[in-house]
């Protein structure tokens, strides 16, 4: 079977006129095929975003989501932003993928198995191919894992493969991987579900990803214009069943107001992450659907914990006092949500719910910053438009900190480079993250080699006990690792987590087949070959 040939240019969407969505894609996006009709299934609740009928097969959808600009790639080693994601899984898999329950589920593995030691698992893999013909093997995993260890990479998915000896792994036949471990590792279904982590043909090279992606998902590439559209079309041979729609278009719309207007003018049949005003106002008017996936979005700060003020830990504690965090999720969140404790993973396997809600107290932070010789303290807040609350919450936080005394300046990044930005530079930044497992979390953000720390979070101590963690066979023994690990973040750790946000999605009223309960970054987020035209 021949590879798809496409081009890299798109000409302007006909019919696309609202000044801002254009300004916002640079009239992203190909002439758009004729939609089957939109009206509801007889029978469907109107407010139902899944359909209890027959899925139909054809047309186009249009997804709007917030880009990465000029700078975007479909390589799916990079995936970084939301759109990063739904775009790699589109044409992509990964060898497992989280539930909604945030447990692993095969994928290209069809099943696992480990020694009695937990040092080595082994992985058979399903009847798969690429988009070329050629079947997915153990040696294309192999290479593709190697690619995201490389250590000259800044690879996401890197610090999620560290604890395989890729050296001393190997494929045992065709569709059989032994993987071996450096140490026993208990939740590694966990690590082949690591975000970033999907498998590309053993013959990829880096120029070919933007011109001329292989992977084995459901959908193939027809062209890619970084920053503006990527339009693909169904994979009759995808082996989970061949996608209901012929073609798939992402249009990036940075701002929020783009993706509602293109979604109300019928630009667009999916809008990517609103924000909860926005829900409120069209969530009972009948022109779209609102989708909330419930509390399903850490938000945070994030604290540089590698130079002045928060290497003194005293610092750190004291913001996490002067944070009220039910007015920041009212104010900044519209009530859409609920409060943190400075711990990621409310709800999921692991959490310490045990510790004790943290809780506003301007007294306890103005000592600590006495303490720590930072009465008059002075920081920079950076924020930007990239997600929904962002720019509400810095300023909810500013006033807030200014009733300790501490003088917060609020700088506006770029949308189109706030995360590259805020990984290095700064001291303090709103953050935010996906659904993932609590040990996903610690692999990727927190340990010392992890790619993504961007709070420069790095302690040899606290990197042993994840390892322990790792090790331990018996989930009670490993959930009390993960305890004290907790501990440590609740006290002095450099993530204020203020609160969990609802994830809000607008579709045009004929999209079916959106799993409302998946949080994002799970496998029934932005599933798109599940998706169908009513």
């Amino acid at each position: 079977m021949p590879r798809d040939t496409h081009t890299t240019t798109a000409t302007p969407f006909p019919g696309l006129h609202r000044r801002g969505f254009l300004a916002a894609t640079g009239a992203a996006g190909l002439g758009a095929l004729a939609l089957t009709g939109c009206a509801d299934t007889p029978g469907t609740a109107p407010d139902d975003p899944k359909n209890d009928g027959t899925p139909k097969r054809g047309g186009r959808l249009r997804a709007a989501f917030a880009g990465g600009g000029a700078s975007e790639t479909l390589d799916p080693h990079l995936s970084n932003l939301f759109a990063d994601a739904a775009r790699a899984k589109a044409l992509y898999d990964k060898l497992a993928d989280y539930g909604g329950d945030l447990s692993a589920r095969p994928r290209l593995a069809s099943s696992w198995e480990p020694n009695g030691r937990l040092d080595r698992w082994k992985v058979s893999l399903r009847a798969a191919v690429f988009h070329d013909g050629q079947p997915v093997t153990a040696n294309d995993v192999l290479y593709s894992y190697r690619r995201i260890a490389d250590p000259a990479r800044a690879f996401r998915a890197r610090a999620s493969l560290e604890p395989i000896d890729l050296a001393a792994s190997r494929a045992t036949d065709e569709r059989t991987v032994e993987f071996v471990l450096k140490r026993p590792t208990a939740e590694f279904p966990n690590v082949m579900a690591a975000f970033g982590a999907y498998i590309v043909p053993a013959s990829a090279r880096d120029g070919d990803f933007d011109h001329r992606p292989v992977g084995s998902g459901p959908f193939r590439l027809v062209s890619f214009a970084p920053g503006r559209s990527t339009v693909l079309r169904r994979n009759d041979d995808y082996w989970d069943g061949a996608p209901h729609l012929d073609q798939l278009e992402f249009v990036v719309a940075n701002e929020e107001s783009a993706r509602v207007n293109a979604l109300l003018g019928g630009q667009v049949e999916y809008a990517h992450e609103l924000n909860p005003a926005t829900a409120r106002a069209h969530e009972n008017g009948g022109r779209i659907r609102i989708v909330r996936l419930r509390n399903s979005a850490m938000q945070s700060f994030a604290m540089k914990t590698d130079r002045p003020p928060f290497d003194d830990p005293r610092v750190r504690r004291a913001l996490m006092l002067v944070a009220d965090r039910e007015e920041l999720v009212r104010g900044a969140l519209s009530g859409a949500g609920e409060i943190g404790n400075d711990l990621f993973g409310k709800g999921y396997e692991y959490y310490a719910d045990s510790l004790p809600q943290r809780e506003q107290d301007l007294g306890r932070a103005r000592s600590l910053l006495k303490q720590a010789g930072a009465e008059d303290l002075r920081i920079t807040l950076d924020t930007s438009p990239v997600a929904a609350g962002f720019t509400e919450s810095a300023a909810v936080f500013r006033d807030q900190a200014a009733e300790a005394g501490i003088t917060v300046e609020v700088r506006t990044g770029s949308k189109d480079t706030y995360w590259k930005d805020i990984l290095d530079a700064g001291t303090l930044s709103c953050y935010r993250s996906g659904a993932m497992p609590i040990e996903s979390h610690l692999s990727q953000r927190l340990l010392t080699g992890s790619t993504t720390n961007a709070t420069k979070w790095r302690h040899e101590d606290f990197d042993s006990l994840y390892q322990q963690a790792q090790s331990t066979r018996d989930p009670k023994e490993r959930s009390a690792v993960y305890a004290r690990m907790q501990r440590r973040l609740h006290t002095e750790g450099p993530f204020l987590i203020w609160g969990f946000a609802d994830w809000i999605l607008g579709t045009a009223r004929g999209v079916r087949g959106i799993e409302p309960q998946a949080p994002a970054n799970t496998l029934d987020w932005a599933r798109f070959d599940r998706v169908w035209l009513a």
